[in-house]
């Protein structure tokens, strides 16, 4: 006679993730392989998310990669191994896109608010202060700033409201009127003819008139046709309501002659 092992029919009965082990002669015991848990007739896979979040970060997700296998990885808004994970700031990286003159804070994950600073206004990722300022920021409206800087005319630094027509940088660089202007002195008088005082007028408000009174004191004319808003029968405006802290800047293709 010889011993019957079990085992060696049908893994013994045992599951398939199970090794089966000979005991005595026609008993044996079922052990499951490494990963799995269960009696060794059924055997099912350990996942060792289900407990303590597999041993990853509470901040991180634990995914099952196999038998007690996992993998951990950080969630959305902090950064590390899965094991250790820290909280990334918003605010920390170019101002959280916030523009350069808001203040970002961090509020929820994945989250943060942006406030224009002090003496600006905006949505916080775009904000602007005086118009004074504004112009210098803008190559389309730089050379006006200039002019101005040059006669030291600050009229529009005030605290307003006002109304600013500005002519393209480009055309104040390439109308010959302007050298003639700043030799006879008159220049200021001209800059001054394209700012309105006491009004922030936007351009659906300009629609609506036909004429202002300018800083210089000459009357201004405003038509509207065809969805073209022109001054004076001669300059478009082309850009419109770029407002400031202290009013409005337009930008038009011609230069205004008082």
């Amino acid at each position: 006679c010889s011993a019957i092992d079990t085992c060696k029919t049908r893994n013994g009965g045992c599951s398939a993730k199970a090794e089966c082990r000979r005991t005595t002669p026609g008993n044996r015991v079922c052990i499951c392989n490494a990963g799995y848990t269960g009696d060794g007739i059924v055997c099912i896979e350990i996942n060792p998310c289900l407990e303590n979040n597999g041993g990853c970060h509470r901040n991180a997700e634990c995914t099952q990669t196999g038998p007690n296998q996992a993998a951990c990885n950080c969630l959305k808004g902090y950064s590390g191994d899965g094991k250790r994970c820290t909280y990334i700031s918003l605010c920390s990286q170019n101002n959280g896109g916030c523009s350069e003159f808001a203040i970002c804070n961090d509020t929820e994950l994945t989250e943060r608010t942006c406030t224009c600073k002090h003496n600006y206004i905006g949505d916080g990722f775009k904000c602007r202060g005086n118009i004074f300022q504004e112009l210098l920021r803008d190559s389309n409206t730089s050379r006006f700033y200039f002019h101005l800087e040059a006669l030291s005319i600050r009229d529009i630094a005030g605290p307003g409201p006002f109304t600013l027509f500005v002519p393209r940088t480009d055309v104040l660089n390439s109308d010959p009127r302007v050298k003639d202007w700043i030799a006879k002195g008159v220049m200021a008088q001209v800059l001054r003819y394209h700012m309105v005082g006491c009004a922030s007028l936007l351009y659906n408000d300009l629609t609506t008139i036909t004429n202002i009174t300018s800083l210089h004191g000459d009357p201004i004319h405003i038509s509207y046709s065809q969805n073209s808003l022109v001054l004076n029968n001669k300059a478009e405006v082309i850009l419109s309501d770029a407002v400031g802290t202290n009013g409005v800047i337009h930008i038009i293709n011609q230069i205004l002659v008082p």
